[in-house]
């Protein structure tokens, strides 16, 4: 098997030749990349491939959508506060037009997120006098929200991130204490919110999302909460691993663990959030202009050992999802640094694939 350089190599070469005989017309032969292979095409028989979208995205990427992916995420556009900024005030437009291109292109849809401790407005936790809502009320709001999104969103949304990283990063913590929504309606606010989402669709699948999801100490909360939420028959149909991860880490073996330890669940796994920084997880690495030839390979031999292990548990992966499409949108600019530009995706800044994409492609 050429290696994704021959690859690369191969498509210039019949490119430059096409270009030749043509006298000069080579872009209108190669219109629309037709000599790089659909990233969707490839992984059809093991999983759905996804990216994350915003409206401002879904014209220049079109191209890229269209060939490479057949499931979309709305990256913050059916968020709590995206969509109900202010009482009594809906926004849906955002989201609209990103489920009206999903129908008209025929993607599926994943809804991201219903119960969240971020991107929540201040409202939703008070009443007119500005204090702190009583339980009851809590419950119904989220009720109210659960419900008008699914409803609204159900022909296309087959699957939900009921709730999103509800679980403590704190040692000998397990629910996070900074929820207003744990702090208001108590432990049982994700089986609620679970529960009320069956009964909004049954047809939906119900995941809970997480970042951090492979590491020990983060893993071993989520799958107690997913056996507790069994436990007492909480309809949940999947856990969802962000992985924002990057070039260095987490290693291989720690993934496959995670990976390993979740498939025993009997529940489907996404892969929801996608990408490889080019730099430590909160290191002092020195910012770059541009990734030198040196990270870019690094990327590929992780990017492609990390597929080479997705592909090992299809029977319970079932969506990989990247959070974003191509480096000239990622919500790693300036994270967490101000000016720091970040390279995670597969796609270059010209929306071109990169190493990193021949390195999944080619197996």
């Amino acid at each position: 098997m050429q290696s994704w350089r021959a690859v690369r190599r191969a498509c210039l070469i019949l490119t430059l030749v096409v270009f030749a005989s043509f006298g000069g017309t080579a872009q209108t032969v190669w219109g629309g990349d037709a000599l790089i292979p659909s990233l969707k095409d490839v992984y059809a028989p093991y999983f759905e491939m996804g990216a994350a979208v915003s409206i401002g995205v879904l014209h220049p990427y079109d191209d890229l959508l269209q060939k490479h992916f057949s499931s979309l995420t709305a990256e913050n556009s059916m968020k709590f506060s995206e969509v109900h900024r202010s009482p009594g005030r809906y926004t849906f437009h955002a989201a609209d037009r990103i489920v009206d291109y999903a129908k008209e292109h025929d993607l599926l849809m994943r809804g991201h997120t219903l119960v969240w401790h971020s991107q929540v407005p201040a409202h939703v936790f008070l009443d007119d006098a500005r204090e702190s809502v009583t339980r009851e009320v809590l419950l119904e709001r989220m009720r109210e929200h659960i419900e008008l999104m699914m409803h609204r969103y159900g022909d296309v949304v087959y699957a939900w991130d009921v709730v999103n990283e509800a679980i403590s990063d704190e040692h000998n913590v397990f629910l996070r204490s900074n929820s207003r929504w744990h702090e208001i309606i108590g432990d049982d606010y994700v089986a609620q919110a679970f529960r009320m989402a069956h009964e909004a669709d049954p047809n939906a699948k119900l995941f809970y999302n997480d970042y951090n999801a492979v590491q020990p100490a983060k893993r071993d909360k989520i799958i107690r909460l997913i056996e507790e939420l069994q436990a007492d028959d909480v309809p949940i149909h999947g856990v969802g691993i962000q992985a924002h991860w990057n070039i260095y880490d987490p290693s291989v073996a720690t993934i496959r663990e995670a990976l390993e330890l979740y498939s025993q669940l009997g529940m489907e796994v996404h892969i929801t959030e996608l990408d490889l920084s080019v730099y430590a997880w909160n290191s002092q690495t020195p910012m770059m202009w541009e990734p030198t030839e040196e990270i870019l390979e690094l990327q590929a031999q992780r990017y492609g050992e990390i597929f080479a292990l997705f592909r090992e548990f299809s029977d319970v992966i079932t969506n990989v999802s990247f959070w974003g499409v191509a480096d000239d949108h990622t919500w790693l600019d300036n994270f967490p640094v101000q000016g720091r530009k970040n390279w995670p995706l597969l796609f270059d800044e010209e929306l071109q694939p990169k190493p990193a994409f021949w390195s999944i492609v080619d197996f």
